[in-house]
């Protein structure tokens, strides 16, 4: 079992992953505000770049797409980083390579408005090869914007 520490520095490591060391997610501005193994959550500002409907101002719905798949992508590492809790770090991080997104759907359900949204997701099920998630993308007025499920290669 790792220390707590060493859990600590895993789940630093896990945030600069995904914050610092993947140029997408620092394109959308994605910070990671919870690695929660059971409900990891992202968070994005809308920004004039990010938008799809100019008339309208809405968020893109290729964005929309983009943060469920990453935000899924998220909850099978951690999945993952569940089996393999009595590993060495090095191993547990290695593991993100293997990370891929098999298959992802996404419903839209209002229009991408808002100051900032927050996309939580939690596993449906972590398997020895395959993880499948689901997401919510909620904007800062609590309206649920966007549902999504994800299945990802975790072998």
């Amino acid at each position: 079992m790792l220390s707590a520490a060493t859990e600590e520095e895993l789940l630093k490591a896990i945030h600069e992953i995904f914050v610092d060391r993947i140029p997408f997610n620092r394109v959308l501005g994605i910070d990671v505000v919870s690695l929660h193994h059971d409900s990891p959550e992202v968070r994005f500002a809308m920004r004039p770049d990010l938008v799809g409907n100019f008339n309208r101002g809405m968020l893109h719905g290729g964005v929309i797409s983009a943060v469920h798949d990453l935000t899924g992508g998220l909850v099978a590492f951690l999945g993952v980083q569940q089996k393999l809790k009595d590993r060495p770090m090095a191993e547990r991080i290695e593991r993100f390579g293997r990370i891929g997104t098999i298959d992802l759907r996404v419903d839209y359900l209002r229009p991408g408005l808002g100051e900032w949204f927050t996309c939580r997701g939690r596993p449906l099920r972590t398997g020895n090869k395959v993880a499948v998630a689901h997401m919510e993308l909620i904007n800062d007025g609590g309206e649920l914007i966007s549902v999504a499920t994800g299945a990802y290669t975790v072998s």
